[in-house]
């Protein structure tokens, strides 16, 4: 008679999970959400987001509140949203720029793959390799054969090391082998690059394009497999006869890991109908973001194979953790 009892009410206390489990996710959201933006405002990732979230909120019923919280390379933000309560009221900014804190660190106080469920991709655009207009190179070639001339002299900026457009100069660096010095920047690399002080800068296209016609850049490639529609012109690293340098910096959206599935598949739902909103693919195709419609399997792959990736190229460039 006991064990039919505590089975009963094993049983009860099951369905009673379930049931609550169930109408949260039905009633959610009955309140605003958090979106932490790990990098800075005005940075690729923050722009970019900050674009698509305005439109999900709409969708939802809910405000979605933009919360910054950089530093560390990222590692303050994420940290924060891995231990936060998986009740789908705390998401973060996803990037390419999520496998920096391996980078950077042996240790890290999350797991990228183990404590986040990825959600929903906004968009990816490429890096631009831009040059100072004074500099004179106009082509991949001119740049490479001006740094094999001299080794070790031609330098190249980034966000830090570990940073999207820190990788992708590295991933450059390998595919025409040139032997170039990285220089990375809290901020102002892209100034220090006007003014003819660093070479080169592979820059995310969103965070460049205020400064593109301004007469003192040249933008020589773009890392994507196709030419960016923002940039007709400007040629891929494939067409420049390297197609080993592409890359793609993507955004998009991450939730803590257990956050319940219906809750994310109703933040993936609303995502997708904003991102065909026309108002929202004007905004971003100014920005050379171009929407990519993914399920949450295939951005989870999408996100786990950019991981791996990511890892790997810091192995192949010899980027060792500072601890």
């Amino acid at each position: 008679m006991n064990c039919i009892r505590i089975r009963d009410a094993a049983i009860a206390a099951a369905i009673f999970v379930a049931t609550a489990a169930a109408a949260h996710a039905q009633a959610w959201p009955t309140r605003s959400i958090r979106l932490i933006s790990p990098f800075p405002a005005g940075s690729a990732s923050d722009t970019t987001a900050r674009v698509v979230v305005d439109q999900i909120s709409h969708i939802l019923g809910q405000s979605i509140v933009v919360e910054p919280q950089a530093g560390a390379g990222g590692i303050i933000g994420f940290q924060m949203v891995a231990k936060a309560n998986p009740d789908g009221y705390t998401l973060v900014t996803s990037s390419s720029s999520m496998a920096n804190g391996k980078v950077l660190h042996s240790k890290l106080p999350y797991d990228v793959l183990r404590d986040f469920t990825p959600v929903a991709m906004f968009g990816v655009q490429p890096n631009v390799l831009v040059v100072s207009k004074q500099s004179g190179f106009k082509t991949v070639a001119d740049l490479v054969a001006a740094a094999k001339a001299k080794p070790g002299t031609l330098t190249f900026a980034s966000a830090g090391v570990g940073s999207t457009s820190h990788m992708a100069g590295e991933r450059f660096r390998l595919a025409t082998k040139i032997d170039v010095r990285h220089i990375p920047f809290r901020e102002n690399g892209l100034t220090e690059v006007m003014a003819g002080r660093i070479d080169f800068y592979f820059i995310p296209l969103a965070a460049a394009a205020s400064m593109l016609h301004s007469g003192k850049l040249t933008a020589l490639a773009v890392s994507t497999p196709k030419r960016s529609a923002l940039l007709p012109d400007v040629p891929t690293v494939a067409e420049a006869g390297y197609p080993a340098a592409e890359s793609n910096f993507w955004v998009g959206l991450s939730a803590p890991a257990k956050t319940p599935k219906d809750v994310i598949a109703k933040i993936h739902d609303a995502t997708e109908k904003a991102l065909q909103v026309p108002s929202v693919k004007e905004h971003l195709a100014k920005l050379g973001v171009e929407p990519e419609l993914m399920s949450v399997a295939q951005f989870t792959k999408f996100f786990n194979d950019d991981y791996a990736s990511t890892v790997q190229l810091a192995k192949d460039a010899d980027i060792k953790p500072a601890d």
